[in-house]
């Protein structure tokens, strides 16, 4: 899989190949695990079926999701298309809990009526192969995320990191079973259960914020202001505002200049800082808004006097 990367590819192009690959990935696994359960009837084989059956669903709206929201504004939709990666995490973890409500009940029924593991040896078999793709498939959506920050990339990845502490913890409740203690394979589809529903919540909360706007971190938030203050003209930066909307940040700002200066030296200036702040965020969109030293009068609209991160 290394070699599916080359320097020259994009952050989009890595994006659009790590969405195509858990596809396929998730395909291989939905495949291998059907035919053990159905020789084996393990209920940690079932929770990790559903699991990757979930996966696959997930990681099809990823696949069209992450392409959609990377469509040019148009007249509908001026500001992109971004929060349609949000929507898809929302999806997903909606998907999520349903497959972890499943698990649970047919657990539950396993505990009532135990039925012993068969295949067990086929079934760790699989599982392991299932854990090998599944590091590599994380390996590579590392390295998509690292280049594009995607937030469905994120949550793809959260759902196969997931996947690998449940594969582990249903070889051991299958190797354990084997030795004649069914009681722990029902537990340990118990525990993948409440782990797909703590994932779930994880990726229920990114996908909120963003729905929200909420602002990005503080750190972030003090990184952009030192970038767009970093000239000597710049007397002060204040009243920043970000938010996050799939693989693009929109950020806006007020930033005061000596209200001797010309109009286009101005705009030199403005531009300056926006190159300066793009080099960080090369994803943004950014709306800078120049304030003449001294002049005090405040501005209108709804949100004038909010609480904005950097006010001064």
């Amino acid at each position: 899989m290394a070699m599916m990367f080359t320097p020259e590819s994009t952050p989009d192009q890595r994006v659009r190949l790590a969405s195509a690959l858990s596809v396929a990935v998730a395909f291989v696994l939905v495949g291998l695990k059907g035919f053990v359960l159905i020789q084996s009837s393990s209920m940690a084989i079932l929770a990790s079926l559903a699991d990757s059956g979930l996966d696959l669903l997930a990681s099809l709206v990823t696949f069209f999701a992450v392409r959609y929201a990377r469509k040019q504004p148009d007249k509908e939709f001026p500001f992109g298309h971004g929060k349609a990666e949000a929507f898809s995490a929302l999806f997903q973890a909606g998907l999520v809990f349903a497959s972890a409500a499943l698990v649970m009940r047919a657990c539950y029924d396993s505990l009532l009526h135990p039925q012993p593991v068969a295949q067990s040896g086929l079934a760790i078999g699989v599982l392991v192969v299932s854990i090998l793709l599944t590091l590599g498939l994380v390996w590579f959506q590392t390295a998509a995320l690292k280049a594009s920050g995607s937030v469905a990339v994120a949550a793809d990845r959260m759902h196969y990191l997931g996947d690998l502490a449940t594969n582990l913890i249903a070889i051991a409740g299958i190797a354990v079973a084997a030795l004649g203690l069914p009681l722990f394979d029902t537990l340990a589809g118990f525990a993948m259960a409440l782990l797909l529903v703590w994932g779930a919540v994880q990726v229920l909360r990114e996908a909120a914020d963003q729905l929200m706007d909420r602002s990005l971190s503080d750190d972030d938030v003090a990184r952009i202001k030192t970038l767009a203050g970093n000239d000597s003209q710049i007397l002060d930066v204040h009243a920043i505002r970000t938010r996050q909307a799939g693989p693009y940040v929109a950020i806006q700002m007020h930033i005061v200049l000596d209200a001797a200066l010309t109009l286009e030296a101005a705009h030199m200036l403005l531009l300056e800082a926006e190159k300066r702040v793009l080099e960080a965020f090369p994803n943004a969109d950014i709306i800078i808004h120049p304030d003449p030293r001294g002049a005090n009068i405040p501005h209108g609209g709804v949100f004038a006097a909010g609480p904005a991160k950097g006010h001064a």
